[in-house]
């Protein structure tokens, strides 16, 4: 009896052929799933980096004194600025190369091993993974980020603790290189400094240029370098409200001060609590004493002492402000500074029709001046002739003459002493108990001046 071959497969051929379908299609789906979870990585790193360097002096300020331990983790990142952007890059290449890599791989298992290097199948790949990578993990969520910076810097700071500490020997090494380089590489441009540009202007101003013409000159040059300490007016000479002050007392100290715009504090001039607009008090002069006008204040503009004016008037138009109050590094308040302190700086004293003129000195005939002891020395300078530089050697962390004189004394001095420095005498008019009022300055003879330098020997 003959035995016939059946023509159908035979069922365990199928069995093995069903699983190996079922099988591919799993490995399909994980492929899939890996590369999701790696673009969602690249889109938060790619936009991380954008949320960590956007974020603003005061907003670091919040998360390093913040209760939040993930807003001081963004604090203590931001302390490392390179490390942190090394460690960005690293893990934004490794992420879109093993993207790449898994991408590549799938083309090829779903186009085929005979046409995998088919001009087709290259192109799908490279315009496809291009795009991915670039909507979806770099522009979207650097936008979004962009936009809500604290949030999403809040949301990658544990993920980049982690990368940090990872890529640490690797991060190390880049920018051990990279500082090699920059020390290496020679840098090209100009470099000059204000006293070279003030001489500079000394020697091109010609006899047609006034006195006023070459002040707001050499006002421009320092512009950069002065600091926001240097101009703003000390906490002793602000004129400030108690916020407790019912709108009647209010009005009596508005009419008695005859400023625009006050700072109120509670409690201490330490402790401001916004910034009243006197001009916001026009609609409601007809109110009782028990209108809370505190309502009207708006918020205040802190700045540290160090900040340089230019910044700040950047910062005065960009915020639409006109005031910022000048606190040191425990928070206390240390001054005030205005719009018209800073263009004053550039273009001197301004005076409308409601301001007494005070320029804080008086000039004699015989080429002396007499100072109040609260006078900036910027001020100072400024009557004098001099370079804003001028004191420096003498003066610390003194911003004022009567700081300055008690620096030179180093002690409170009494009324009637005398001091030298360089090509002036200073001579104490005025104190009380804990200050000093006013100053006399006066110019050194020239043959006195001559007389201090050591005499030639004869040849």
């Amino acid at each position: 009896m003959e035995t016939r071959l059946s023509d159908e497969p035979h069922p365990i051929l199928v069995l093995l052929a069903q699983v190996e379908s079922t099988s591919s299609y799993s490995v399909y789906g994980i492929n899939a799933l890996i590369l999701l979870g790696l673009l969602i990585l690249s889109a938060l790193l790619a936009g991380s980096e954008v949320a960590f360097f956007s974020l603003s002096a005061e907003e670091r300020a919040a998360c390093r004194d913040s209760d939040s331990g993930t807003e001081r983790k963004i604090s203590k990142l931001l302390d490392k600025p390179q490390l942190l952007l090394a460690t960005l890059l690293i893990s934004i290449n490794l992420v879109n190369i093993t993207f790449i890599t898994i991408s590549t791989y799938v083309t090829e298992q779903v186009v085929g091993e005979e046409q995998k290097e088919g001009l087709v199948a290259t192109l799908v790949l490279l315009v496809g993974v291009t795009f991915i990578i670039t909507f979806f993990g770099e522009l979207i969520p650097k936008v979004w980020a962009q936009q809500n910076n604290l949030r999403f810097a809040k949301i990658t700071a544990p993920l980049l603790e982690i990368a940090t500490i990872v890529f640490q020997p690797l991060s190390s090494l880049l920018l051990g290189i990279s500082n090699v380089i920059e020390k290496r590489v020679e840098r090209k441009g100009y470099t000059i400094t204000a006293d070279e540009l003030n001489h500079a202007l000394e020697i091109t101003t010609g006899k047609d240029t006034s006195e006023q013409e070459k002040d707001i000159l050499k006002g421009i040059v320092n512009f950069g370098s002065t600091s926001a300490k240097s101009v703003m007016r000390s906490r002793r000479d602000i004129t400030a409200f108690d916020i407790a002050f019912d709108f009647h007392e209010l009005m009596d100290k508005i009419n008695k001060s005859g400023y625009s715009r006050v700072p109120v504090y509670k409690e201490t001039i330490d402790k401001i609590e916004g910034i009243l607009y006197i001009k916001d008090l026009l609609p409601h002069l007809e109110k009782d004493e028990h209108f809370k006008w505190q309502d009207l204040l708006h918020q205040t503009f802190f700045i540290p002492e160090s900040k340089k004016i230019d910044d700040l008037l950047y910062d005065f138009q960009e915020k639409r402000v006109h005031m910022a109050v000048v606190v040191n590094e425990y928070g206390e308040t240390e001054g005030i500074v205005t719009m018209e302190d800073i263009i004053e700086e550039i273009v001197g004293d301004i005076h409308d029709e409601s301001d007494v003129e005070d320029l804080g000195y008086v000039k004699f005939n015989d080429g002396s001046f007499e100072f109040e002891g609260k006078v900036s020395l910027n001020d100072v300078c400024r009557a004098l002739g001099l370079d804003n530089d001028y004191f420096d050697k003498a003066r610390e962390d003194s911003e004022s003459l009567a700081g300055l004189l008690i620096e030179l004394f180093t002690r409170l001095p009494h009324a009637g002493e005398e001091i030298e420095y360089e090509k002036y005498k200073f001579r104490i008019s005025s104190v009380d108990t804990r200050r000093i009022k006013k100053v006399k300055v006066t110019p050194k003879v020239e043959e006195e001046v001559n007389t201090n330098t050591p005499p030639k020997e004869s040849e």
